[in-house]
């Protein structure tokens, strides 16, 4: 067993309320405020209502979906339907520094297992802490597959670490949870965004399915290959994995306070040539019928969303063209920028096909310690103005305050629960550290939304 797994795994044992700086945990309360409400907004998906009507028939109870009603499901399915419901808008947190949407596919998982072995708020938050270190870390070692998405990888490993220390496991157990959990990591294609083939929002769901069977797999006494997590991040789903990262400043800095809050219902690589397209507009005070063309220049990941006529919503939040769009025409990149009606609007047609997306050399070399777009808006009357941003509203460089935050998760709460249950759920995840058990905040919350 490699030393860096099992002290990620002694960590998660050992690690008190007291040993976590309070900073750090009202931070991640608002990184888990965050996350509720982008699964309360993205359980109101048409695909996931007709999730949730498929497994109903057998999904049985114990743990709560987050959706309208909060209805119950086994621990494992509840989980895979608040995580898959998380990731299907593209508002889910990210990290600053790795590749990895840690949150939405960590506290599925954990929430299902804080209800079932009645831990108090302060087990689970801590629990969240925990389990989004052991994703972020992992996921710092590993050297992904250019097309391989994150979803279902280190998130999942974390998810399972998060759900072992709940489960009152000691360090081996946490150790053989993770490294049986290692051979559920997935390897989802990124095509699949720009193909708009939802079932890639299934795949971060897996982790909080996962999270539940490797523990209970490890309760039984499955037993897992003792290198199982290096060989798979190394050979079998990336292609390699350097310890080092993974135990830096371990237990000192804690990673869910280097994470990205999204404001955009769009992919973060395009955030930078937005903000350059919206800087640009309003140097010119263009109106939509002024505008000729767009031109945009980014690094090459973000440059692959280029796609002028995306096939449906969800292909329309990987489209930089479409999101461009949304900016002239609406003001906005909120989520209904991206409904089906909006992405099938003949003046956003008519917009994207203005719209030019190509690679930099010199843009693609600065990443990844930047993400940087440029964006030239060229208007009808020969007028123009180009704009380059480095680092994007929401980045380290320029974060969004707490109250942005806090808007936003009541404007998506606000689409599956009543302004009175909005108000309650946030009131009960500003104060989860003082609450005895997660199934009392529940039944409250039931009761009135």
């Amino acid at each position: 067993m490699g030393r860096s797994v099992e002290a990620l795994a002694q960590l998660v044992v050992d690690t008190q309320w007291d040993d976590v700086p309070e900073a750090v945990r009202r931070h991640a309360k608002l990184v888990l405020l965050d996350t509720v409400g982008v699964i309360l907004a993205g359980s109101e998906q048409p695909e996931l209502h007709g999730l949730r009507a498929e497994v109903a028939r057998g999904a049985g109870s114990g743990a709560t979906i987050l959706a309208r009603g909060f209805p119950s499901a086994s621990p494992a399915m509840s989980a895979f339907l608040n995580g898959t419901a998380g990731r299907s808008i593209e508002l889910c947190e990210s990290h600053r520094f790795v590749s990895c949407q840690a949150a939405v596919q960590v506290l599925p998982g954990v929430l299902a297992a804080a209800e079932v072995y009645g831990s108090s708020g302060r087990d689970l938050l801590l629990a969240f802490i925990l389990g989004y270190d052991v994703a972020i870390r992992l996921g710092a070692g590993t050297t992904q597959r250019p097309l391989a998405h994150q979803n279902g990888q280190t998130a999942m490993i974390g998810a399972i670490a998060g759900a072992a220390r709940l489960r009152g496991m000691d360090a081996a157990g946490v150790s053989r949870a993770m490294r049986i959990g290692a051979t559920f990591v997935l390897v989802p294609s990124y095509t699949n965004a720009v193909n708009g083939a939802t079932t890639l929002n299934a795949a971060g769901g897996m982790s909080g399915l996962i999270a539940s069977v490797a523990t209970d797999l490890t309760g039984a006494g499955f037993l897992a290959q003792d290198d199982a997590i290096e060989e798979a991040l190394a050979h079998l789903v990336a292609d390699r994995f350097d310890p080092g990262p993974v135990t830096e400043a371990l237990g000192k800095r804690w990673e869910i306070t280097r994470n990205a809050f999204r404001l955009r219902a769009c992919c973060i690589p395009t955030y930078a040539s937005l903000d350059a397209i919206e800087a640009a507009l309003a140097e010119l005070g263009a109106t939509p019928e002024d505008i000729e063309r767009i031109d945009v220049e980014t690094y090459r990941f973000a440059a692959a969303m280029r796609d002028q006529q995306p096939r449906n919503g969800f292909a329309a939040r990987y489209s930089l063209p479409h999101a461009a769009a949304a900016i002239i025409l609406r003001g906005d990149t909120d989520l209904d920028a991206f409904s089906e009606a909006t992405v099938a609007d003949t003046s956003f047609v008519a917009m994207r096909a203005r719209v030019h997306v190509s690679e930099d050399a010199a843009l693609t070399a600065m990443f990844p310690a930047a993400k940087p777009g440029r964006a030239t808006v060229t208007l009808r009357d020969g007028r123009g103005a180009t704009r380059q941003v480095n680092s994007a509203r929401g980045d380290f460089q320029n974060p969004y305050a707490e109250g942005e935050v806090r808007a936003k998760f009541r404007a998506l709460a606000g689409r599956a629960l009543s302004d009175r249950g909005v108000s309650r759920l946030e009131a009960a995840i500003d104060g989860v550290e003082g609450t005895a058990g997660l199934a009392a905040i529940l039944m409250s919350l039931r009761e009135g939304v």
